[in-house]
């Protein structure tokens, strides 16, 4: 039994998450126009450390997207993500409007479009 204290004992300590590389991959964005105001973005990328860099990478295109369309700001409806070896995909639904629309997941795609570029995700 002292045997195996000792050896555990004497691993090297895990990094934490944090400290691990950070090396995404981007491989794309498509954009669809659902009807008027309700946008779709589907987005795919590797090297994900979780769900939330897959999901946040759509968040970038839809602030983009935003802006491109005239409009200041979007409202999250729904992301679906998943993985299948090591390829991250997210499926995406905002609504975009040029006012502060009601709910809780909205963003301003001015300041979000700039925090995305300051991370280096890509944006439409």
């Amino acid at each position: 039994m002292t045997g195996t204290i000792a050896a555990i004992a004497g691993c090297e300590p895990v990094a934490p998450l944090a400290d691990v590389a950070f090396a995404p991959g981007y491989r794309g964005i498509e954009t669809r126009l659902l009807d008027g105001d309700l946008v779709n973005f589907r987005v795919a990328m590797v090297g994900a450390r979780t769900a939330e860099d897959v999901s946040k990478y759509a968040e970038c295109a839809a602030a983009q997207y935003t802006l491109i369309r005239g409009y200041g700001f979007a409202r999250h409806v729904r992301t679906n993500v998943g993985e299948e070896a090591g390829l991250w995909t997210a499926d995406s639904v905002y609504t975009i409007s040029p006012s502060l629309p009601q709910g809780l997941k909205t963003i301003d795609a001015e300041v979000t479009v700039a925090d995305c570029t300051e991370n280096g995700i890509p944006t439409v």
